[in-house]
């Protein structure tokens, strides 16, 4: 085989490649996304849990598991009929602000969390066959506005839930209700203020007061402090709350995130569906973050030493259930909201690893990190992802250039790689000695080409994951018909003029290919147009960008080598 060939068919398996995992990536269903619950009995709920025909006076809070039993389940299906509590739903208190909602019930959780703006509140963006559905009748109403949107399942295990390993006593707290020091709280952001809420629980042989303080912080979205009093000490086991459900799509993580060993450690991520039956333990965890796509709840330490926290497996589910081990008060800083990256940064800076992008997770980072940065000076998302494409193309631009220019000289070396292949085709090893011959003298490389596609793979995917997963292009718009980056253009503009564009990129781009190949590669455009179409605005936004600025680079590489040839026709006829 000659470098000729080789050079085609590995730009061909590297475009095949990334047509498949562009495929795998987004149109096959994640095997994460959350079944119904299956009943268990009795036995076999004691049987994923050691700690119920363990001695709890034996164990220490570290390594004690919270308590079960057929009447109190500890962990249940968010789909199932049975909750995790009995769930009376009586709201004792509420705080109000005029962006969220947040109800207390009566066993002293955050029951439910409710945003108010508008960026979340805001109906899917109407496409062209919603439009066309309703000319014909097929589709009567347009999509309103939410009031507020819950995001919290109200089956859950809540944040601030409590268990205990004593038996009896973790009966008596979860039938006992809770006193509030007030029914409403109002908090406005604009002043900064902060507000307390005392929650009291008086049992038979203690009594338990949670304190929470709510305020703003410097960021848009409410942050909560709370510190856990006890009249006298006991094994206990606080949670953060099972992941929030208002963004269920089924192609982002949802589970439990959490860093492990202090904040030089690593994270952990459990995943639903991937937690294990007996409990998993994390010792010095500075933060622990239950999350879907766009939005957590999280509870967090500044403390050096962190918290020791267990993750269960909810029952029939196995989705991960998040709890801190304690056997004293405790004093420990909240946030549910969305997983905006600058309001993390602001609340305490390592909860921006709660931001997950994935297995590229640590080139996503930065990917984003600098489409912010390019956010803040154009104020607009699309303008940004516009200036991260130009950023990208300079970076690549020499290679670029090198590659564009190797596809130039290869293709201008055809007739004389025939004649070789012509002259020696009966002798392999003559064909590719006298075909590296010709490459070395003339300065070509067959694999040229190919590099810079290869480095825009994972660049394209880290935008990919950066732009399907942060929040703050939720609604976002650019200009136009685009009111939504992070959704499909509702009118298919954008996915037309990106195979366009990668159709014209392919008629001015040299190429070497033979005829079946040069056939396959007219074909991508139209595959990528139909693959496009569902991809977030944004991204498709990106991509097309990017063939723009590829196809005026090509321009100018040819008057570049218009240029030398006219001078070296006109050096010849001087001769």
């Amino acid at each position: 085989m000659n470098k000729n060939d080789m050079n085609s068919r590995v730009l061909m398996a590297v475009l095949i490649s990334f047509v498949f995992i562009v495929i795998y990536s987004y149109f096959i269903p994640d095997t994460h996304k959350q079944q119904p619950a299956q009943t268990q009995n009795p036995q076999s709920q004691s049987a994923q849990n050691p700690a119920t025909q363990a001695n709890p006076q034996a164990q220490d809070s570290a390594s004690a598991t919270p308590q079960i039993s057929p009447a109190s389940q500890f962990a249940t299906s968010q789909t199932s009929s049975t909750p995790s509590l009995p769930q009376s739903r009586h709201i004792i208190s509420k705080v109000i602000s005029d962006d969220l909602e947040v109800e207390i019930d009566e066993l002293g959780r955050i029951s439910q969390v409710y945003l108010k703006d508008k960026k979340f509140t805001a109906p899917k963006q109407e496409g062209i066959f919603t439009h066309l559905g309703r000319l014909f009748g097929l589709n009567k109403q347009s999509a309103k506005p939410l009031e507020k949107l819950p995001l919290l399942s109200p089956n859950a295990v809540f944040p601030l839930e409590m268990r205990f390993q004593d038996f009896a006593l973790n009966q008596e707290a979860t039938t006992t209700p809770y006193s509030a020091s007030t029914s409403q709280i109002a908090i406005d952001k604009d002043f900064k203020d902060s507000k307390t809420l005392i929650l009291t629980q008086k049992l038979k042989s203690l009594t338990i007061t949670k304190t929470l303080t709510f305020y703003f912080d410097n960021t848009d979205h409410l942050k909560y402090d709370v510190k856990i009093t006890l009249t006298q000490p006991t094994t206990y086991f606080l949670s953060s709350g099972q992941r929030p459900i208002a963004d269920d799509d089924g192609y982002a993580f949802h589970g439990v995130v959490l860093k492990e060993n202090g904040l030089d450690g690593t994270i952990e991520k459990i995943e639903d569906k991937d937690a294990k039956n007996t409990a998993q333990h994390f010792t010095q965890v500075p933060f622990i973050a239950a999350s879907d796509r766009y939005f957590t709840t999280l509870l967090f330490t500044r403390d050096v030493r962190g918290i020791n926290v267990q993750v269960l497996a909810e029952v029939g589910t196995q989705n991960p259930i998040p709890y801190i081990s304690l056997d004293s008060d405790m004093e420990l800083e909240g946030y549910i909201g969305p997983k905006d990256y600058r309001d993390l940064q602001k609340v305490y800076a390592p909860l921006t690893d709660v931001v997950e992008y994935g297995l590229i997770t640590f080139f996503a980072k930065p990917v984003f990190v600098l489409l912010d940065w390019l956010y803040s000076i154009f104020g607009n998302w699309g303008w940004a992802i516009i200036g991260l494409t130009i950023i990208v193309r300079i970076i690549l631009f020499p290679l670029s250039y090198k590659g564009i220019m190797s596809m130039q000289k290869l293709k201008d070396l055809t007739p004389k790689m025939k004649e070789i292949q012509e002259q020696y085709k009966g002798n392999p090893q003559k064909l590719q000695m006298h075909m590296m011959q010709l490459y070395k003298k003339h300065g070509a490389n067959p694999l040229g080409g190919c590099l810079p596609l290869l480095l825009q793979i994972p660049v394209f995917f880290a935008i990919y994951r950066v732009l399907y997963n942060a929040v703050e292009l939720k609604s976002s718009e650019w200009i136009f018909w685009i009111h939504d980056l992070s959704v499909m253009d509702p009118y298919l503009v954008l996915p037309i003029l990106m195979g366009l564009s990668m159709y014209i990129q392919q008629a001015l781009t040299p190429s070497t290919l033979d005829p079946m190949q040069a056939r396959i590669f007219k074909l991508l455009p139209i595959i990528f147009t139909i693959f496009f179409i569902t991809f977030p605005a944004g991204l498709v936004l990106y991509w097309t960008i990017n063939n723009i600025f590829a196809i005026l680079m090509q321009i100018m590489i040819n008057k570049i080598i218009d240029k030398r040839r006219a001078e070296q026709i006109a050096q010849h006829h001087k001769k």
